[in-house]
């Protein structure tokens, strides 16, 4: 072989040899630096789910207390607009719109009582010629359960209404 080939050859060996180093240096800094790093990517990602599970159950439990609010809403705008009709007869004739008190309290539990909802709490009051419905329930935490151990959420509605006399 002559000295130019040997010499190409020669080059070429080294080439090799420092790309090998260069592949192999990277392997040998990860492994001295993976003892340090080691469970730390796993820890991160378990606080994260647990963080993401922690906002889903408060998102879920709520949408289901303002779900249970706008049943609650509607069920004591339905007994109160019910109550109304619970007028004393003598005062239609007179031209006026006065309550009966005990008539505009069964109109308005018959209501309440045709639902099939189950109440923590009613209150039907008659104050002069109003009448105020205020129902209370309970929402229990189902997904949110798992981090707060406790009471459940209380929600309440209140409406009022007031017969009116057209002339």
């Amino acid at each position: 072989m002559s000295r130019r080939v040997q010499a190409h050859e020669q080059v070429q060996a080294q080439i090799r040899r420092r790309g090998a180093l260069r592949e192999a240096a990277p392997a040998a800094e990860r492994r001295r630096s993976q003892p340090h790093e080691s469970g730390t990517a796993t820890i991160w990602v378990l606080g994260l789910c647990v963080s993401v599970m922690f906002l889903g159950g408060l998102s879920l439990d709520l949408w289901r207390g303002v779900s249970v609010r706008r049943e609650l809403s509607a069920l004591a705008d339905a007994a109160a607009t019910a109550g109304t009709n619970g007028i004393e007869g003598d005062s239609v004739r007179s031209g006026s719109a006065e309550l009966d008190p005990a008539h505009a309290e069964a109109l308005a539990r018959d209501v309440l009582a045709r639902s099939d909802r189950t109440l923590e709490s009613v209150e039907i009051e008659v104050v002069g010629d109003r009448i105020v419905v205020t129902l209370e329930d309970e929402v229990r935490f189902s997904l949110l359960g798992i981090f707060v151990q406790g009471e459940p959420m209380t929600v309440r509605a209140t409406a009022e209404a007031e017969p009116r006399v057209r002339s």
